[in-house]
């Protein structure tokens, strides 16, 4: 695994904790079909929260939410209706969301969880 690979993991595992102490319930991490990956499948409630994850060492590239542009969003609502397909399961509600996990040289990670981005 090379270090943004490691970076990736650390911040998925950074949002699924943060996810989870907001009371979500993770269902599926880093999903694959054809058309690609979500990082995380939650519920809310009885939403279904599709989570794509960003996670940055420095903004020096742009913040991490900047990452998540229309053409992302549009795969990530490709992506849900796929997962959707295979469950038995029905939601009341799908909903994107990014969570951003800012990684400091020290200290704890900073996350920003942008609900319902499209």
């Amino acid at each position: 695994m090379d270090a943004r690979q490691a970076v990736g993991r650390y911040g998925e595992r950074v949002a699924v904790a943060h996810l989870e102490a907001d009371g979500m319930r993770v269902l599926d991490r880093n999903w694959r079909c054809g058309q690609g990956e979500i990082d995380v499948v939650a519920v809310d409630g009885d939403c279904l929260v599709v989570c794509e994850v960003k996670t940055r060492r420095s903004v020096a590239a742009g913040s991490p939410v900047e990452a998540v542009d229309p053409a992302k969003v549009a795969r990530l609502r490709r992506l849900a209706a796929a997962w959707l397909a295979g469950q038995d399961r029905r939601f009341r509600e799908v909903r994107l969301d990014v969570v951003a996990v800012h990684r400091p040289a020290s200290g704890p990670a900073l996350v920003e969880h942008l609900r319902g981005v499209a």
